[in-house]
């Protein structure tokens, strides 16, 4: 409702420029004050660069850079009286221009909340709803001192919550207004609908998008911008592979708005073959139109009819021409995966993707990758154990380590429709992060492969009492497996049994690498760190210089493929593919060799230190207990899953052990204290 009543202001605005423009005599009226300060904001834009102003005509007038910005709004050198442009005027009546100066420095300016270097100022004007009476008559009430947002135009009263609201923006990645994206494109443009269309701007690429876009329930074109981080990841594990082998076919199987496969083809031109498919009619002629935004040529016919391509991976005339070409299908993600087969294959419905599991593992070619994004939470995090019997065949309750158990869930889920397809995975990237899930793993074509996949899911034993956990060998008792004695010291049973889950790794470092290298390549500013901290999560260490250095741009070795990196990471364009299979004893020493060395995997899952804190001690601090742990002799990292989360190999008792030796009680302090006094007193 907003944005479409910040569209008709807008058509507002234009109509009383043309007024003006035709000679009009009317004057403005005092309701449509706010419309003539954007019109003139625009005007002083115009005529003088070096004044600050709002940069379009969605930004609210209260959001400046400077306190002249303001001043802009109105006229100051001009006689008579003037009235503030963000104030009505039963709350602020017209003044001159002097003390129409100090109200705009003293009330609004020097209250603002900064954020980028745009400053928000207050502003009074009724832009909320107004707030009731005591009596609960809302018409008698009075309007309500509000900011406006920079990154979403949403309006906070108070000026901490405005706080804490950009302080959630910047922990998403949201850094970036949404209406200052674009800047060579038509801001708004007419839909069929009557409504406007929004242009967006993520990693260069342009998306046009329905005022409704973030609520699915009321638009198929469903578009959030929280899971920027999720793109990001997917479009690195993409460039990963580029590298490897090209030219791709990869699959984008839930198209919505196109942003993912149309980022893909725009940044890796002739290395891949986008395939975007959607079941839905609005969203296929929004992913059509967002292509030609792009200046990027649609391929609509039957597969494998399209012309030969040129050097540039383009069909056409060098002038002019499309700068990729994308494939859109309007087809079942099932159906579209079942009749072609792909390298890279993209997996991000509306929820679970359990369903597009068989599909995207029947038809995948060997050593390809298939992503999958689980954003029902609901299930994966243990709140509702009926769903998740249902969808994922696991049986889990709530712990401490939820996250990673969720994670290993959907490893899990996908190495069985992996097997049922005679084929293995190898877990690449899996993350839980925000409100989704997300898993990149390898196939490996071939019976054996599938066996030692299916090796790798087994149930875990989980203490409800100590928090202790343990897999499950085969042929053990429950009784017998957990190294805690809560059973022995509590009359009721503790241990339950959850899963099954994926009990290998779930991080491969090599392919973190070089993830790295391709978020540095692209400029990926907001996933380098997150990168870095999976690379020494997977490593299970602390030392941050092991991301950089030689060990990065060595031959890594991945399921006996020999894959070489790139010299630097500053070099750009993609490096030519150099898959080198090995034979099959090669393949299966390689096998038998990460089988039996145990350290090259991480620990699973991990210990919360707030969790296990004893009562009446002060904890060190979380960096100064890595190193405790670690001169102790065990291995030991942060992980992303939990920000007070310490993944180690030391057992649960060996982890209280080293906690309880640094910890100093809480009133020590304050005890000497007491002491010397009475010691005084009785002196």
């Amino acid at each position: 409702m907003a944005e479409l009543k910040e569209a008709d202001a807008a058509q507002l605005h234009q109509e009383d420029v043309d007024i003006k423009r035709g000679g009009g005599a009317g004057a403005p009226s005092v309701g449509d004050k706010a419309a003539d300060h954007t019109v003139q904001t625009e005007a002083a834009a115009a005529d003088n660069d070096t004044k600050p102003s709002t940069t379009t005509t969605e930004r609210h007038v209260s959001i400046q850079t400077k306190l002249e910005g303001l001043e802009v709004l109105v006229d100051l050198n001009g006689a008579g009286r003037k009235s503030c442009p963000l104030c009505p005027e039963e709350k602020f009546k017209a003044c001159y221009s002097h003390k129409l100066r100090r109200h705009l420095q003293n009330l609004h300016w020097k209250v603002y909340v900064e954020f980028e270097g745009q400053r928000m100022c207050i502003c009074h004007l009724p832009c909320r709803n107004l707030k009731p009476s005591l009596s609960g008559d809302q018409a008698s009430g009075r309007h309500v001192a509000h900011y406006h947002c920079v990154v979403c135009s949403v309006t906070i009263a108070r000026k901490t919550d405005m706080i804490s609201h950009l302080k959630r923006h910047v922990n998403k990645g949201e850094t970036e207004a949404s209406y200052c994206g674009s800047t060579d494109v038509p801001f708004e443009e007419p839909a069929p609908s009557g409504q406007a269309y929004e242009i967006m701007k993520e990693l260069g690429t342009n998306v046009q998008l329905l005022p409704n876009h973030t609520t699915p329930q009321k638009s198929d074109t469903y578009f959030n911008r929280k899971m920027k981080t999720n793109r990001q990841l997917v479009f690195c594990s993409l460039a990963v592979l580029a590298e490897e082998r090209n030219p791709l076919e990869c699959l984008d199987a839930f198209g919505a708005t196109g942003i993912m496969g149309l980022q893909w083809a725009k940044h890796l031109r002739n290395a891949v073959k986008v395939t975007i498919t959607d079941i839905s009619d609005t969203c296929i002629k929004m992913i059509k139109e967002n292509c030609e935004l792009n200046h990027i040529r649609v391929d609509g016919g039957p597969r494998g009819s399209r012309g030969p391509r040129g050097p540039d991976g383009v069909s056409g005339e060098a002038e002019g021409a499309p700068i990729a070409t994308v494939e859109v299908v309007k087809m079942d993600a099932n159906v579209t995966m079942h009749m072609w087969p792909f390298d890279y294959i993209h997996l991000d419905p509306f929820g679970t993707a359990v369903n597009y599991l068989d599909a995207a593992f029947r038809n995948v070619r060997n050593l390809g990758i298939i992503s999958v994004t689980s954003t029902d939470t609901g299930s994966l995090y243990s709140k509702s154990p009926n769903v998740t019997l249902r969808h994922y065949g696991c049986h889990i309750v709530r712990t401490e380590y939820y996250r990673e158990l969720a994670a290993r869930m959907v490893v899990a889920t996908m190495a069985r429709a992996a097997a049922r397809c005679n084929k293995g995975i190898e877990v690449l990237l899996a993350v839980a992060l925000e409100h989704f899930v997300l898993v990149v793993v390898r196939v490996l074509r071939g019976p054996t492969q599938a066996d030692e996949t299916a090796k790798r899911l087994r149930k875990l034993v989980h203490c409800q009492w100590c928090e202790e956990r343990v897999f499950l060998k085969l042929g053990n008792m429950v009784d017998e497996t957990l190294p805690c004695n809560c059973h022995g010291s509590l009359p009721g049973k503790t241990a339950v049994q959850l899963g099954p889950l994926w009990s290998g790794p779930l991080f491969n470092t090599g392919f973190l690498r070089r993830m790295l290298s391709a978020a540095v390549q692209h400029s990926m500013d907001d996933i380098q760190t997150l990168v870095k901290n999976l690379i020494c999560e997977s490593d299970c260490t602390t030392l941050k210089s092991l991301v950089h250095g030689t060990s990065a741009l060595t031959n890594q070795v991945e399921c006996g493929v020999v894959i070489k990196t790139l010299q630097s990471g500053g070099e750009s364009g993609a490096a030519e593919p150099s898959v080198k299979r090995k034979s099959g004893d090669e393949l299966g020493n390689v096998v038998k060799k990460m089988k039996s060395d145990g350290s090259l995997d991480h620990p699973p899952f991990y210990y919360s230190i707030h969790r296990h804190s004893i009562r009446g001690m002060n904890m060190p601090k979380l960096n100064k207990f890595l190193q405790y742990l670690t001169e102790a002799g065990f291995r030991v990292s942060r992980t992303h899953f939990d920000p007070t989360g310490v993944r180690t190999d030391a057992t649960l008792e060996q982890f209280k052990a080293v906690l309880t030796k640094y910890s100093v009680p809480t009133y020590t302090n304050a005890t000497a204290t007491q002491t010397s006094v009475s010691t005084e007193k009785i002196a």
